[in-house]
């Protein structure tokens, strides 16, 4: 058993000390209040309350209509539920590109009105003014590179990122500058393995890969993903644990089922 699942609440300190003794930092997501307290009580290290929201929850087709407003409502009720785990919240598209003071106060309301315990946003070089200001702050910051939802039109395709030479030196140039700025961590997503695991050993802080191979310091992924209540998406990264959907439609369809045919509720499910 490892000393970690000892920690009380993990905080950046313990996350840098994980890194340090090549103990994996394990992440999920999680929008409401009943999920978030499962996955607390299983023992997770960093919650994320992801704008992929926006899919999961709302049904979009991309991260980007989400707003600040309701990627509060779902942090707020995400900390009510966490006794342990690290609770990080996307600024969603439009919050902090191009504008460090609007970046600034949109981190100050998600930590103000959610009591969340930092903020991830994607980018890295392009969005270092932001990143300053908001550090300047106090408030913990995540970065997020590789495949950047947020910026889908951009790329016009979901494909692995930074498989180009130019890319892939970019990518490591802004995690060193995330690092230099203060991030406590960055999220790779999509990109080749030997990159990662390349980035994660030239920098100091956590790095979080979804679909990024084995060499980084911890994984994430989309915890309706992983429980296979989404079933459209299918891409390699992506372990289901459980076939979620399946059960919960088999579930529902015997409810039906009894209470068409009057077998509930029986007597003893009645006053």
């Amino acid at each position: 058993m490892s000393k970690y699942t000892e920690v009380k609440r993990v905080t950046t300190h313990v996350m840098k000390a994980m890194k340090q003794d090549g103990e994996k930092i394990s992440m999920l997501t999680a929008y409401d209040y009943s999920m978030a307290k499962i996955v607390d009580d299983a023992g997770i290290d960093i919650i994320l309350v992801g704008d992929s929201a926006s899919n999961v929850m709302a049904g979009h087709e991309t991260t980007l209509p989400i707003t600040l407003d309701q990627m509060i409502y779902h942090a707020s009720s995400v900390v009510r539920a966490v006794k342990r785990a690290f609770v990080v919240v996307d600024l969603p598209f439009g919050s902090y590109q191009g504008d460090p003071k609007a970046a600034l106060r949109a981190a100050i309301r998600i930590m103000k009105e959610s009591g969340a315990h930092g903020v991830k946003l994607e980018g890295g070089e392009e969005i270092s003014d932001s990143v300053k200001r908001i550090l300047s702050a106090g408030i913990p910051v995540m970065g997020h590179l590789g495949l950047t939802p947020q910026s889908i039109y951009k790329f016009g395709t979901y494909v692995v990122r930074a498989k180009e030479e130019e890319e892939a030196k970019q990518l490591i140039k802004d995690a060193a500058l995330l690092e230099k700025l203060g991030c406590f961590g960055v999220v790779l997503e999509k990109i080749p393995a030997k990159l990662a695991t390349e980035v994660a050993s030239n920098v100091s802080i956590p790095i979080i890969g979804i679909g990024a191979g084995g060499g980084v310091d911890g994984q994430v992924l989309v915890v309706h993903d992983l429980l296979g209540i989404t079933k459209e998406f299918q891409p390699r990264f992506l372990r289901r644990y459980l076939d979620l959907y399946e059960d919960m439609k088999g579930a529902f369809q015997n409810y039906i089922k009894d209470v068409k045919s009057k077998d509930f509720p029986n007597e003893k499910e009645q006053y």
